[in-house]
């Protein structure tokens, strides 16, 4: 799963008046893939490429024990509440970032093959749905697209930047989905993924510079909006 990792973060944006921005919330749904990739390019955790290992990506991420183990995916969303309700004072955009990030282990066990942990150990789980296209493609589209729709009618604020956010996520997705699949590994894929990841955070900053919840009225919107 890729774009539908911040499904979560427009559905926290949209659930309360006290969640953090949308960039925020954006860090939050991919928190531990951000960890993964550089993790992964020094040596602490490891993947390879096996073409055909599932339909839909051919990485083999076999050894993830600190950021996709249920387990190091708790102590990540509970570091980042921690951060968030130290920073913003609000226990609510805590509880909504730390939930927003825990997110990322639950859509991973819908698509990834049995290769996620619950605490770093040799059972791995995964219902694998990277090997229904016809499944996965409309479930990651849907979910994203519905949190999007969400997101839009609980904020208020110009449509060109929410707009803009999401067709670049579906262009990245576009290209993971349909682009040629890697045969072997470079460094190029982690630094690729980070780009990709670097480029919709910065979007999504920018989107929740421009939008204000709803319920957000008088001093509470002239904050948001500087």
């Amino acid at each position: 799963m890729f774009i539908g990792h911040w499904a979560p973060a427009f559905a926290a944006g949209a659930v309360s008046s006290e969640s953090p921005r949308l960039g925020t919330l954006f860090v939050a749904a991919q928190l531990v893939d951000w960890a993964f990739m550089v993790f992964f390019m020094v040596g602490l955790e490891d993947a390879r490429i096996v073409p055909g290992i599932t339909v839909m990506n051919p990485m083999d991420l076999h050894h993830m024990p600190y950021t996709h183990s249920l387990l190091g995916t708790a102590v990540f969303a509970a570091l980042f509440a921690l951060v968030v309700g130290w920073s913003l004072r609000s226990a609510v955009a805590a509880a909504v970032a730390g939930l927003v990030v825990a997110s990322h282990w639950f859509l991973d066990l819908l698509v990834h093959r049995p290769d996620l942990t619950l605490a770093g150990g040799s059972e791995k789980l995964g219902l694998g749905l990277w090997n229904q296209p016809l499944i996965e493609i409309p479930l990651e589209l849907g979910i994203t697209i519905g949190a999007f729709a969400w997101y839009m009618r609980a904020t208020k604020g110009p449509v060109g930047p929410p707009l803009i956010l999401l067709a670049v996520m579906l262009v990245f997705q576009a290209i993971s989905w349909f682009a040629p699949q890697p045969t072997e590994y470079s460094i190029a894929l982690p630094l690729t993924a980070l780009f990709a990841f670097s480029v919709v955070t910065a979007l999504a900053f920018w989107v929740g510079r421009t939008r204000w919840h709803k319920r957000q009225v008088g001093l509470a919107v002239a904050s948001f909006a500087r």
